[in-house]
């Protein structure tokens, strides 16, 4: 089992960065915590995707209505592994992986895996998810990815995952998040042409996201 790493809070990231104190291996949680922004996105595309989009399995979606409750109340472990009566998302990408709902399954498994802080799990079902359909989705578990590569240390992995997160999704909710957090963790493995090309993005491309309102400061700190 991989041992978990003390984390530094929030606010203490830039100045963990201009140290050069090993801004990833003291903060990779709280670069994880974005997940939860993410997992939000995804859950409100998931829930329109399935039930609107998706030509589904009868069966299979039956038995995925009640794992997908027990994912929205935070009950995880329920999730994957089934409450007694009722299949869990793991036992529904066993059954019925070769469907639209078993696909799903895996996405479903493989967040509440990063919910659960097990990481290696999670990329396991992240990367078998079929990214089809809705982009929303496919791209917001694309940087769901990139940021458990992140807690698992594959930072030039996690930032390339990232990068190509921000690029395909092309929108003003996740490009910027994920270009953030590939730039922060460039510049965590001193790639800091890639990680100014990622902030400039942000700043030329994005200008009224939430990020954009800071990104001087970023920029500032690598000329």
């Amino acid at each position: 089992m991989t041992q978990k790493k003390k984390t530094a809070p929030v606010n203490e990231i830039d100045e963990t960065i201009v140290a050069g104190t090993g801004f990833v291996e003291r903060n990779i949680k709280t670069l994880s915590y974005t997940v939860g922004g993410i997992l939000a996105v995804i859950i409100l595309a998931l829930i329109i995707y399935q039930y609107y989009i998706v030509p589904r399995n009868a069966e299979a979606a039956d038995n995925i209505a009640v794992a997908e409750q027990l994912f929205l109340s935070g009950d995880y472990e329920k999730a994957l592994n089934g409450d007694g009566t009722n299949a869990g998302f793991l036992q529904i990408v066993d059954k019925y992986g070769s469907t639209p709902s078993g696909n799903l399954a895996s996405l479903y498994a493989g967040l509440c895996y990063a919910h659960t802080d097990k990481a290696e799990e999670a990329v396991k079902y992240l990367e078998d998810y079929d990214a089809c359909g809705d982009m929303m989705v496919s791209n917001a578990a694309l940087g769901a990815l990139g940021n458990c590569y992140a807690q698992l240390g594959q930072n030039d992995k996690a930032a390339a995952t990232l990068l190509k997160a921000a690029k395909r999704a092309d929108n003003n909710t996740l490009s910027p998040l994920f270009y953030q957090q590939a730039g922060q963790l460039y510049e965590a493995v001193g790639n800091k042409d890639k990680a100014m090309d990622c902030y400039k993005t942000i700043k030329s491309d994005y200008p009224q996201s939430m990020q954009a309102q800071d990104i001087d400061k970023y920029i500032e700190r690598l000329k």
